[in-house]
């Protein structure tokens, strides 16, 4: 097939136009006075009157709260601090375990577990309730009270799920990081929280390779002194002395209670890093995750009751959160564990086949490598899929046009951009909307997503910086320890006061459809999971040798993982030799990721800095990205104003090598 960007690829099936979530929302409006001639209309609906919009919702997807909302929002609501649904008290995991649902029966398939580790486990509706409910009674026994923390250093396995559910049950704030994470970044996020109980794993299997974690783990406790108890999730089969086994926290059987709170109340943390200092601690609300995921898994991914959602994430990725969701829609949850593509590149399609997936979210990169092998998935394996979802990264053309190929027009490509500060997605497909080559589809519903150039005006058909104009429920109630605001403020808002700034470069067309290209600040997105530099510069400047640093992170427009680049700037009488870029590579390997290893480590005379001492991580990737030094940076603002000129001199002879270095 060859395409040009904006080709034609599919059009709404008769199913969604007819029979998918949106289409039902449509009618059920009609049936209440309100009529739309396609899905603009709806989209502009859904921004210009936004209780209108927010309320429907509320009212179609039947929310069961303890105490009813006295006003959808403020008359004035304003960015940031919007007071949504004010005065209801409701439990998030009320409609997750479907308490009150009649449709919701026990013997309901909830949980599949696919795990290199241990044999695939399966959890009915009913054994997921139980569990739910003894995990919560074992958490009360620790002393976790509403307002606590709790948090997991686990992979993405059963009990994850049933921890993250009891301890919303109670009222208490859940939060989670993968094994792979070294103790450096571990207590970097959890430090911030100040957890009072962490359930962790002794290792794990990565392929056919075992990771012992209990020396990291030790690390990790030595590091949060806040933990009270240690809960040990047996995985490798190891010990870990002066832990409660999870065993003896899920011994007793109780039964399941949930604790009404506000609105606002905090579910979960997440983290996104910023540029400078410790991670962002990002604290989603109970009300809102549950109003924008009813929203976003119904109306966007078409979910619904019976069907079974697969998308590989690890437990430190706001997708593993929003995968957990799709229990709102009475749909399973298949849960992988492990390396992605072990034995190869065909486990996760045969895992879409065995389970009767009707929904599969994959990576772009992972979508690439697909093709790049020669795999047919509709026609090697007996599929299921309405949808499939493309997220993480900017998916290249070829990326469309073999997915469209391969699953065929019955199979809706819906490729998304989203983000972890909002734990959801801005722009991306649905059943109504078309799908265009190497385009995204359109806005999604209640999200007024705009392009603003420098000056702050909206452009189309031109590079922009993605920006929404009209709060959102699941908008962070606030940064952790943030008390008066003040770095939510900044992080977000204080680029263009009023409007939130995502962080990513857009292009609208005129029809609505999107393309992101990348980021749009110095924040790296590796994969999908976006790491700050300063956690970088943390740990190399504990390296005597190292007087300065900077790392980029190039995008791949073939969708791999891109290429992170660190700059050093060697101390006087010190050469960058092999065995120190090891070292490095090492310390990041072990204190921060896998994700944080450079794929180069370049020695430098100079890092450039401002006048005021910042760092231009930006303007040196649009450099190595083919931009000329005038065109990034005033030579005036910059301390050195030769220190670009090494980075263009590097930037030339990749270009002059095909961009190997």
């Amino acid at each position: 097939m060859n395409l040009q960007f904006g080709d034609l690829l599919q059009e709404p099936t008769v199913d969604g136009r007819t029979n998918s979530e949106l289409a039902r929302y449509l009618c059920w409006l009609e049936g209440r006075g309100r009529s739309f001639g396609g899905y603009d209309e709806l989209w502009g609906w859904s921004v210009t009157d936004q209780v209108g919009f927010w309320g429907s919702l509320w009212d179609y997807f039947a929310i069961r709260a303890d105490t009813p909302y006295e006003r959808v929002l403020p008359e004035e609501p304003t960015m940031p601090g919007t007071g949504w649904f004010a005065g209801a008290r409701l439990n998030y995991v009320r409609h997750a375990l479907g308490v009150g649902d009649d449709s919701a029966q026990d013997g309901d398939v909830a949980v599949l577990a696919y795990s290199q580790t241990r044999e695939p486990r399966r959890l009915t509706l009913g054994e997921l309730r139980d569990l739910v409910a003894r995990a919560r009674a074992g958490l009360q026994r620790l002393g976790v009270r509403p307002g606590d923390r709790v948090a997991g250093y686990l992979p993405n396995i059963p009990e994850t799920v049933v921890a993250f559910l009891a301890t919303a049950s109670l009222g208490a704030t859940w939060s989670s990081c993968a094994p792979e994470f070294g103790p450096r970044s571990v207590v970097d996020r959890f430090a911030q929280i100040s957890p009072t109980v962490l359930l962790a794993v002794d290792g794990y299997r990565y392929g056919d390779r075992d990771v012992d974690r209990r020396a990291q783990l030790a690390e990790i406790r030595a590091g949060l002194p806040s933990v009270l108890h240690l809960v040990h999730v047996p995985y490798l089969g190891a010990a870990v002395e002066g832990a409660v086994s999870w065993d003896d926290l899920v011994a007793e059987e109780a039964p399941l209670t949930l604790d009404a709170v506000p609105f606002d109340h905090p579910l979960f943390v997440l983290y996104s890093s910023g540029t400078t200092g410790l991670p962002k601690a990002i604290v989603h609300s109970h009300g809102g995750i549950l109003v924008e995921h009813l929203k976003n898994h119904g109306l966007s991914w078409d979910l619904r009751p019976g069907d079974r959602m697969m998308w590989f994430t690890t437990t430190a990725w706001m997708m593993w959160n929003a995968l957990v969701s799709a229990l709102l829609r009475g749909t399973s949850i298949v849960l992988v564990d492990g390396n992605p593509v072990y034995p190869d590149l065909r486990w996760q399609w045969r895992l879409v086949e065995e389970t009767g997936a009707t929904f599969f979210g994959v990576s772009p990169g992972y979508l690439m490598a697909c093709r790049r092998a020669g795999i047919r998935p509709g026609r090697e394996f007996e599929l299921q899929l309405r949808q499939l979802g493309c997220a993480g990264s900017p998916l290249p053309l070829e990326g469309f046009a073999y997915a469209c190929d391969e699953l065929g027009p019955e199979c809706r490509l819906n490729v998304g951009s989203g983000g972890t500060d909002l734990c959801s997605g801005i722009v991306q497909g649905n059943p109504l909307l078309p799908v265009w080559a190497g385009e995204m589809s359109g806005r999604c519903l209640g999200v007024a997503a705009y392009a603003y150039d420098l000056s702050g005006h909206p452009v189309v058909d031109e590079l922009g910086e993605l920006v929404i104009t009209a709060p959102l429920p699941s908008m962070p109630v606030g940064l952790w320890g943030d008390a008066d605001g003040s770095r939510y403020r900044s992080a977000y808002f204080g680029h263009y006061p009023g409007i939130w700034r995502q962080g990513d470069w857009v292009r609208f067309s005129a029809r609505g459809s999107a393309v992101v290209t990348g980021r749009s600040d110095a924040t790296l997105n590796r994969g999908g999971v976006r790491l700050g530099t300063g956690e970088f510069y943390e740990v190399v400047s504990n390296f005597a040798e190292i007087a300065d640093a900077l790392v980029v992170h190039l995008e791949d427009p073939d969708g791999g993982p891109g290429e992170l680049l660190l700059f050093v700037v060697p101390t006087e009488g010190v050469t960058v030799d092999d065995a120190l870029r090891r070292r490095l590579a090492k310390r990041l390997f072990e204190e921060l990721s896998p994700r944080h290893v450079p794929d180069s480590i370049v020695a430098v005379p100079v890092i450039p800095h401002t006048l005021t001492g910042k760092k231009l991580e930006v303007p040196v990737k649009r450099i190595l990205q083919g931009a000329a030094p005038a065109d990034v940076a005033s030579v005036d603002a910059l301390a050195d104003p030769r220190s670009l000129e090494s980075f263009v001199a590097f930037a030339n002879s990749r270009m002059a090598s095909g961009g190997d270095t």
